[in-house]
């Protein structure tokens, strides 16, 4: 045998080992995943091919020649439609179009099997290779050979599609299963040459393997088919019996004590490193499937969400027009419009149009969540003092303030701080502030104070009230909540006015807070906001839009 033919014959041997390993693990790891029994049938066909190669290095006569190469088609038959069966099920590519193609697939690959005994298959055995024997190509051989790269080409295809798609590990996978499969296929592909009586023998065949070896490597490396704690076990089995053949052909007892205990020690190592790659293995997996159970939940609040804020959106200004025209009558009859009102008549009126109020503000409340929430709040920023919108606030707030004899403590005292903020968000903010700080504070005296600190102002309203706890502390201004300490008093409060503050500092680029140091002792409610920013006009989103 020349040398050639030894390396024909060891590359064969080694790419029937390596595939049949890598399918009998794949199999072992989950016999009923259906990408995982394709895999194994796929390397199956190249193993089929791969052993029956064999048999033409060390065949001597045209009829062994020949029934070596009936017997390696068998499987080469069945190789290119596989691949694309895994790929499509590995993939998860579920239409009618590809169940089509798969079917017409398995017809046409069954179609050639059969008549791989045929000379319409193969014709006959003509001498190369200094006497050795190749095939002659019968009719349907070249249809066979449209059929077998036609398949590849189409599942490269759509594996450098969806590699172009595919993020993180994903796309790892798909690229190192790529390069193995083109190797491959470019490898066995050397074998046609011949066929059509060009000169080059298959030296590529030893790329056969290169498939299982990339797909390893992904396996290893990028946890392809999760098949880990098979590789694991299978290494670890081997190895154990390598020290096992070892301890039993020892040439005498020490050999054969120092041995027995090597392989002792192993094999109780061997069973701690499994059991750490099982752990390790299930707690990956178990944080997989927490991962990807909190993106599906947090989809689906996204989604909850928006619904409810297009809920709000539509119910608020479905009740703003009708609470406008009752306002509107009800300071007709006031008027006496309809007839002059008396005294009683009056003060129920009074009644009527402060509740028409309340529910005025909640409604506009509500439409200024639902307009921040869809990116519809624009601001108009311009240079203003401060300290004039503060005192403005508490001009606006003092009938509210001696109703609850409370004093709130604001000393100006002539200052002028300017800076660009839309006048009517900051304002509603400090109203806010002060009014939660009348009725929440239970005390008899609030303060405002307001400074320049790093770069910005800072704006703080105290009161000596009730105060809160650290549980409250966090929350204040997310959206519907209400402090525990505060939850009977007050009941028509939504818990959407603090969330409305904070939106609209924070699109001034500021932060908002709330400071207490415990039940009773008083809080603190405030903001900081630059003194610069860039002249545009923002949305509540944080996009830009030029004035």
């Amino acid at each position: 045998m020349g040398v050639s033919y030894q390396y024909f014959l060891y590359s064969s041997v080694f790419n029937a080992i390596v595939i049949t390993f890598l399918g009998f693990l794949v199999f072992l790891k989950n016999r009923k995943d259906p990408v995982n029994r394709i895999f194994a049938l796929f390397c199956l066909a190249i193993g089929e091919w791969a052993y029956t190669y064999i048999l033409w290095p060390i065949a001597t006569t045209a009829e062994a020649t020949l029934l070596s190469f009936q017997l390696l088609h068998l499987g080469a038959c069945f190789v290119s439609i596989l691949y694309l069966h895994f790929v499509i099920r590995w993939l998860d590519l579920k239409n009618k179009f590809y169940r089509l193609i798969l079917l017409v697939g398995y017809i046409c690959s069954a179609y050639f099997a059969l008549f791989t005994f045929s000379p319409a298959f193969i014709s006959e055995m003509v001498p190369k290779f200094s006497m050795r024997f190749w095939a002659v190509p019968g009719m349907l051989y070249h249809y066979y050979l449209i059929m077998f790269f036609g398949f590849f080409i189409y599942s490269s295809y759509l594996l450098i599609k969806h590699y172009l798609k595919a993020t993180g590990v994903k796309k790892v996978q798909i690229g190192v299963v790529l390069i193995g499969m083109v190797l491959t296929f470019l490898g066995g592909s050397t074998n046609y040459f011949l066929w059509y009586n060009i000169n080059i023998p298959p030296y590529g065949n030893v790329l056969g393997a290169s498939f299982v070896i990339f797909t390893a490597y992904a396996i290893v490396r990028y946890n392809l088919l999760n098949i880990k704690v098979i590789a694991t076990e299978s290494a670890l089995l081997v190895m154990n019996f390598l020290l096992l053949f070892r301890a039993i052909v020892s040439s005498n007892n020490s050999d054969l004590i120092f041995n027995s205990i090597v392989l002792i020690g192993s094999f109780l190592l061997s069973i701690l490193l499994l059991k750490s790659v099982k752990d390790e293995i299930k707690r990956r997996e178990e944080v997989t499937d927490l991962v990807h159970s909190l993106e599906k939940a947090n989809l689906r609040l996204q989604d909850l969400d928006r619904q409810k804020t297009e809920f709000l959106s539509i119910a608020s200004h479905q009740l703003r027009t009708p609470l406008s025209i009752i306002k509107g009558y009800i300071e007709l009859i006031h008027d006496g419009a309809y007839g002059k009102a008396s005294r009683k008549l009056k003060n129920t009126l009074a009644k009527m149009d402060e509740s028409n109020e309340r529910l005025v503000k909640l409604v506009d409340e509500f439409l200024d969540v639902t307009r921040i929430e869809q990116g519809r709040t624009k601001f108009n920023f311009t240079e203003n003092n401060i300290c004039e919108i503060i005192s403005s606030v508490v001009r606006e707030i003092k009938e509210k303030m001696d109703e609850n004899s409370v004093k709130v403590e604001w000393k100006p005292d002539h200052l002028k701080i300017n800076l660009k903020l839309d006048e009517e968000k900051i304002r509603n903010v400090i109203f806010n502030f002060i009014d939660n700080a009348i009725k929440y504070g239970n005390g008899t005296k609030i303060k405002v104070l307001v400074n320049k600190e790093n770069n910005g102002v800072n704006l703080r309203v105290q009161d000596n009230g009730m105060g809160f706890d650290k549980k409250d502390q966090a929350s204040f201004f997310q959206k519907f909540y209400r402090g525990e300490n505060v939850k009977g008093t007050n009941v028509t409060g939504t818990g959407l006015g603090l969330y409305v503050c904070r939106k609209f500092i924070e699109t001034h680029s500021g932060q908002v807070w709330a400071n207490s140091d415990g039940l009773g002792k008083g809080s603190e409610f405030g903001f900081w906001i630059p003194l610069k920013r860039k002249e545009d006009e923002i949305d509540i989103k944080g996009s830009k839009k030029l004035n």
